[in-house]
């Protein structure tokens, strides 16, 4: 399970600098477009965002149902009482 939620982490930190890439660059094609400034712009960090969202939802939903079928506890601070 630990390699499952690190394989989760990473994607989401993946698919952010893969967006962070494309901020930079501009967001443009790598055509012959690409120096037109005039050119419609691609959707490519828009996309990458959307997936780090999925990740991170994908990645809580399959923690929450680790939970609940047994297969991790919770590890916090003992309760006083």
């Amino acid at each position: 399970m630990k390699y499952l939620v690190l394989a989760g982490f990473v994607a989401i930190i993946g698919s952010l600098a893969v967006a962070l890439v494309f901020m930079l660059r501009g967001d443009r094609g790598a055509g012959e477009d690409a120096t037109n400034p005039d050119a419609p712009r691609n959707n490519h960090m828009a996309r990458a965002l959307a997936f780090r969202v999925g990740f991170s939802i994908l990645l809580f939903v399959v923690v929450l149902i680790s939970y609940w079928m047994g297969w991790i506890q919770p590890t916090g601070l003992p309760l006083k009482g």
